[in-house]
């Protein structure tokens, strides 16, 4: 197979549709086995452009995955951020277009400085090592990495091991000796088929119950963002959660409200949890998301608890522009979306136990944090069950809710703990610890969730490590492809 034939224009083009064919193993597609196809259409004919070209050529990946996979910030952005079509739209692109830098940086340092020497795996190793700078660069933005989609194939079993980044490097490598084999080299069949055949003898379980299922109910508001925080919004949101905690069935032992579920704050929220708790099954806990203040004017987005539950968690990683503005003082004024009627919220510590709740040890999560990896298995190595609350009304009916449950399984799986997930209008759900869904609420719909989530003990090697060692791998396996100081 001639890589000459592949003209650097022919090679943007193959590249954006890479970037549509990733968003493709994501939910709600799922179709896992494009991942290492979008890989390979990456990698090939790569050593035949300069850095410029290849850093155009990973740019217009990006265009295509974040065009495609992350498209869901429109609605955000026009629908319940005040922001008017056209800008809405420069908005969007110029997000998309800034998240792109990344691939581009990532194949114009690849170019620059390895060689055509063993580089199926030196290209693996750099995108991998691409991803991890997405993930902390600017506070991070780890949603759609190659491994994430490969939750429902034989990879999936390497989760526990390595986590996702351990998947997206054996899904990059798979796409770049796909290429080699294509190239008459047969040798690269032989890594492939072991990576894909090594699943078949690991561990199906790493952990193992701790205890007896507790039953719980999620509770799935289902009310309108735009009103949300108005006097009305507050009375719906009274109303439709207290009348649902008066209707839960005797057996229920925990219930959980999704992320701000009342929107006020703690101090204005602790009568109506109290009414709320006393009107439930007698010895019923009460898990809630729920804003915080302090004395000193400090906001937090939390999880408290009433009844037999010790300790609360503030959310430790924020999301930029949604829960604090950077570049507040050049950016606030400037555009309705950056004058969103919310208080800047503060970062928790990193460090929080977890919550527990009778003999239940509750790893917490908010939102956004789930899709962190490693954050997460800080959580899950003092808690026999993982906590998400979320309110995915932003993402309106986009597919979204559907990527953040998809990450929120890989979590699962990795860690070998149950997830269990409230949010505010779906996808609420209980995930066990080998990622399945177990039990799932409709979206849009006011409704009670409810399922038991039995505690696990054990840790993965993954949950033991996080994900240094495959990002200490991902260096060495491209050290061998460096050019020692040899000019492109």
């Amino acid at each position: 197979m001639a890589d000459s034939r592949l003209t650097p224009a022919l090679g943007c083009l193959a590249a954006l549709l890479a970037g549509g064919l990733t968003t493709l193993t994501a939910s709600p597609f799922e179709l896992w086995w494009l991942g290492p196809v979008a890989a390979g259409l990456v990698y090939l004919g790569l050593h035949s452009l300069t850095p410029a070209q290849a850093a155009l050529r990973g740019w217009c990946y990006g265009l295509g995955l974040f065009g495609s996979g992350a498209s869901w910030v429109y609605v955000s952005i026009h629908d319940y951020g005040y922001t008017g079509v056209p800008l809405a739209l420069f908005l969007t692109a110029l997000f998309v277009a800034g998240l792109a830098l990344f691939f581009a940086a990532t194949l114009w340092i690849y170019r620059r400085l390895c060689g055509p020497r063993l580089a199926a795996l030196s290209f693996a190793g750099a995108w991998v090592l691409g991803e991890w700078l997405r993930t902390w660069l600017f506070t991070g933005f780890p949603w759609l990495l190659l491994g994430s989609g490969q939750v429902d194939s034989p990879l999936a079993a390497w989760a526990p091991v390595g986590g996702v980044y351990l998947m997206s490097l054996i899904t990059t490598l798979t796409g770049s000796l796909g290429v080699e084999f294509l190239r008459h080299r047969w040798w690269a069949v032989a890594p492939v088929a072991l990576l894909w055949l090594v699943p078949l003898v690991l561990p199906a379980q790493w952990t193992s119950p701790a205890g007896e299922s507790v039953r719980a109910a999620l509770l799935q508001g289902n009310l309108p963002q735009l009103i949300k925080w108005t006097p009305e919004g507050q009375r719906r949101a009274v109303d439709t959660y207290l009348s649902m905690s008066r209707q839960l069935e005797q057996d229920i032992e925990l219930v959980i409200w999704p992320e701000a579920a009342l929107p006020m704050f703690e101090d204005q929220a602790a009568p109506i949890l109290e009414r709320a708790r006393a009107s439930m099954p007698t010895g019923t806990n009460l898990l809630t998301g729920v804003l915080q203040r302090d004395d000193s004017g400090l906001y937090y987005n939390s999880v408290v608890g009433r009844g037999d539950v010790e300790g609360e968690y503030r959310k430790a990683h924020l999301v930029p522009f949604g829960e604090y503005l950077p570049l507040e003082s050049l950016l606030r004024g400037a555009i309705a979306f950056f004058d969103l009627p919310a208080p800047t919220m503060t970062q928790g510590p990193s460090d929080q136990p977890p919550i527990r709740v009778g003999e239940l040890t509750l790893g917490i999560a908010i939102c956004y944090e789930i899709i962190y990896a490693d954050l997460v298995a800080s959580r899950a190595r003092d808690a026999g069950v993982l906590l998400t609350v979320s309110n995915d009304t932003w993402f309106g009916a986009s597919i979204g809710p559907l990527q953040h449950l998809q990450m929120a399984r890989l979590r699962a799986l990795e860690n070998g703990r149950p997830v269990v997930r409230a949010t505010s209008n779906g996808v609420t759900a209980f995930i066990d610890p080998q990622g399945r869904i177990t039990a799932r609420a409709p979206q849009f719909e006011t409704t009670v969730l409810e399922g038991e989530v039995t505690p696990m003990e054990g840790l993965t090697p993954f949950t033991r490590t996080g994900s240094w060692p495959t990002w200490l791998l991902a260096v060495l396996i491209v050290l061998p492809g460096l050019r020692l100081g040899r000019k492109p």
